[in-house]
């Protein structure tokens, strides 16, 4: 198969889904050359890492339909169209109905599959509305996506309805049936043919409810038997789909037996920088300094500001530089959780360049990430340290450019939808070194404290210092 994910952070979630699952798998940052292509010639999956989520629907007309027909060459049986788990989307920022319309121009499925739920991550689609769990990983509460707690709050595309035919049919005049929870107590011989009764009605797009881990293999097989590669499917959606095709696959012997992944092990020092403004990664960066690292916050104001960055950014490699010299692994952040007094700076610096509120995130976003991702190349220039952390979706996309990243491959799980990748940026001194790209909802509160000490040993290591 292959895919394109509509944010960065989002994409190697699927990486990480399919290479734990025995799928061999390359992520692209950027649209692949032909040398790229030939050296990662013995993949399984390729996707490609896009902004798709931050996009407006004119700037998707132009970004996409070209993506779109690069996958389509590829010949893959399925081409996904990934979003996050929780549809987080306008008909303004971000729509997935737009990009359905697009996808839907160059592939022209039958029907367009939408499997809505992971979950090992806590969401859930029942009778088309989705929930999700608050809080870290799978844990939480859940809520219907309109009265949780995070995702109604959104501070650009707040969710104030859990339906998805409502929902994505605010987005696209697309016409949506629904494969309900129901349904799955059938036989395969009875599920699939109340499929094939969906599908007389000619809907664009199927939604499959998806509750329990049991109907993931049921839901992928009824994907995978509708699929190939003279009549591909373009589908649209979480990483669920992927978790289904899995489940299917192992199924029908086309997987090994899932095995346990690699464990992590320690590295000798970590950077990690951080661009997010979520309160789970607030609390990482918290645990983090507690256990050692040396925490450095960036000014944020003057980094943005017209005539002040390079004195802004030339204090802070030399306060994180001193860090790294005494052995410590070090934290740079923008931000420590959604009420940091540098987010009004920030956007009054913003303000002062003459930026207006509506192009405070986008702009903000790119000077930032820009910033950050120079920063962290020097101080990997300096320091020789081969282990990174980037946290936030924007900001990963701007340091995986100012490093020449091209394309990732998964080495060992940190933390579901963050793993710890491998880069492959050719003619750069970064060529080979351990990344991870995480979402700011991403990870246990010891996520930095892991990267640094290895899986499973990070609380042991950090009682003993």
């Amino acid at each position: 198969m292959s895919f394109y994910g509509d944010d960065f952070t989002g994409s190697t979630d699927v990486l990480e889904a399919l290479t734990l699952g025995g799928v061999k798998t390359v992520l692209f940052l950027t649209p692949p050359s032909a040398e790229a292509r030939a050296h990662f010639a013995d993949v399984k999956a390729s996707g490609i890492a896009g902004t798709g989520r931050s996009l407006s629907p004119e700037a998707m007309d132009e970004v996409l339909p070209p993506l779109f027909t690069e996958l389509a060459a590829l010949g893959a049986p399925i081409v996904h169209y990934k979003t996050c788990s929780t549809f987080d989307s306008s008909p303004q920022v971000g729509s997935i109905g737009r990009a359905l319309d697009l996808g839907q121009d160059v592939f022209r499925s039958r029907f367009v599959p939408l499997v809505a739920g992971v979950p090992r991550f806590g969401r859930y689609c029942v009778f088309g509305n989705v929930f999700a769990r608050a809080g870290v990983g799978s844990d939480g509460e859940p809520f219907r996506l309109d009265r949780h707690p995070t995702m109604r709050a959104h501070p650009v595309t707040p969710m104030d309805e859990s339906d998805l035919r409502v929902h994505l049919g605010r987005q696209t005049t697309k016409r949506f049936a629904l494969f309900d929870v129901l349904q799955y107590d059938l036989d395969e011989q009875g599920r699939s043919a109340q499929l094939d009764r969906l599908l007389e009605d000619a809907p664009d797009v199927v939604l499959f409810d998806l509750l329990t881990t049991d109907q993931l293999a049921m839901a992928g097989r009824l994907v995978w038997e509708r699929a190939s590669q003279q009549s591909p499917l373009f589908a649209i959606g979480g990483s669920g789909l992927e978790y289904a095709l899995l489940a299917h696959w192992r199924e029908i012997g086309l997987l090994e037996p899932e095995t346990p992944p690699t464990p992590l092990e320690r590295a000798p020092q970590v950077l990690v920088v951080s661009g997010s403004c979520s309160p789970v990664t607030e609390r990482q960066i918290l645990e983090a300094g507690a256990s050692g690292y040396g925490v450095v916050a960036l000014d944020t104001a003057r980094l943005v500001a017209s005539e002040e960055p390079a004195t802004a950014r030339a204090s802070t490699i030399e306060l994180a530089s001193r860090h790294l010299a005494d052995g410590r692994s070090v934290i740079l952040h923008s931000c420590l959780g959604p009420q940091d007094p540098r987010i009004p700076a920030t956007s009054e610096a913003l303000a002062a360049r003459g930026i207006t509120s509506e192009g405070t995130r986008l702009q903000s976003a790119r000077l930032l990430g820009s910033e950050i991702g120079e920063t962290l190349r020097v101080l990997l220039e300096e320091s020789g340290v081969r282990r990174v952390i980037v946290a936030g979706g924007d900001t990963s996309g701007y340091v995986a450019a100012t490093l020449g990243i091209q394309a990732l491959e998964m080495i060992a799980p940190l933390a579901p939808g963050g793993p710890l990748c491998r880069a492959y940026a050719p003619d750069s001194p970064f060529d080979g070194i351990e990344i991870a790209f995480k979402g700011g909802q991403v990870g246990r509160p010891d996520y930095f404290a892991t990267a640094l000490h290895g899986a499973g040993t990070a609380q042991a290591e950090r009682r003993s210092t």
